[in-house]
Formats: structure tokens, sequence, C-alpha cells
């Protein structure tokens, strides 16, 4: 493949990343997405899979249960028409059946845009890591300023409920007027 052809084979990391879906606590790719990417018709990428099928363990691929694609079709908005027309459940692969994809399909598109995929899940790890080290620096934060901040609120608090208590009234009463106001009426 000249570098003029690898050119043409590129596909945005961003078109891959929007077909990584999290099934079973699991990033996964569907059978057609990868299809699409690696130009061919979803029925020749699970004919070829099905040819090859010790190269899948359930760790590499798994077929989506009934429930899972009713989920996913309420989750991506697909029609219910559309996933009653599907004659066979989609198969899900794990970044390791992807990898095993390029291998079985036997094409250099489909090894050049493995690659890209690789790229892609390897991507999407690292933004993962990053968000995690910011959640734990954040929660690290919020423990060292909560205790700081707890003594502000408690003073807060306090002086809001001085606020709310009934308070006497501050001046001098002559006798006369304890009883009654300054036009005769009772207090």
């Amino acid at each position: 493949m000249t570098s003029k052809e690898i050119k043409e084979v590129s596909v945005p990391i961003e078109k891959i990343s929007g077909k990584i879906y999290l099934i079973r606590d699991q990033k996964v790719m569907l059978d057609r997405d990868l299809a699409e990417l690696y130009e061919v018709e979803t029925k020749q990428l699970k004919r070829a899979v099905k040819r090859n099928i010790d190269r899948f363990p359930k760790d590499f691929m798994f077929e989506l249960t009934k429930n899972e694609l009713e989920s996913w079709r309420y989750q991506f908005g697909t029609s219910k028409g559309e996933i009653k027309g599907l004659r066979y459940k989609p198969l899900a692969f794990t970044e390791q059946g992807v990898a095993m994809l390029s291998s079985v399909l036997r094409s250099k598109r489909a090894i050049h845009v493995n690659i890209q995929i690789m790229r892609a899940f390897n991507q999407l790890r690292k933004m993962i890591a990053s968000h995690e080290d910011l959640k734990h620096k954040i929660e690290d934060m919020e423990k060292k300023y909560d205790k700081q901040f707890r003594i502000v609120f408690e003073t807060i608090t306090q002086l809001i409920d001085e606020d709310q208590k009934p308070k006497k009234k501050i001046g001098y009463i002559k006798e006369g007027q304890a009883k009654y106001g300054k036009r005769g009426h009772k207090n």
C-alpha cells in the first residue's frame, strides 16, 4: 500500500471514538460499525469471524442479549422497527477482538483501520485516566477544605439562629405605658 493509499484509509479518531460503546462494563465496538469502517458488509465480517471462531473467545467478542439490544436502542434512539428488522443480534468486539479482526479479514484496509482503532482505544484510556486523576484531586481538596469551611459554615449557622430568636425590646418604659400603647390600646 502506498503512502497515498494509507492517507485515503485515514479515519478521523472522533469517528472511531463515537463508535465505542460501554456494554457489560467493557468498551466495545459493534459489528455493523466495524464493517462500515472496514468498508465490508456486516454479513461478510460475521462470516469471517464464524470461520475463525476459535480466535474470538468470550472476552474478545460476545453477542448482545435481547435486553442489551433494547437498552442500546433506547440509549441511541434507534427505531423499534430497525431493531426488529435485524436478522441476527449484533456482535460486540472488545479491544482485543477488534485487534484480532485484522488477521481474520486479511486486507490492507483492515490492518490500517485497526491501527487507528487501537489508537482511539488508547486515547480513550488516557482520557479516562486523566479524568480519574482529576476526580481524586477534587475529592482530596474537598476533604482538606471541608474542615476549614465547616467552621465558617457553623459560625454562619449560629449567626442565622441568633437573628431568628425573638428579641427583647430595648428602652425605658414609663409606668402606665407598659399595659397601654400611645393611644390607650392594650399592647
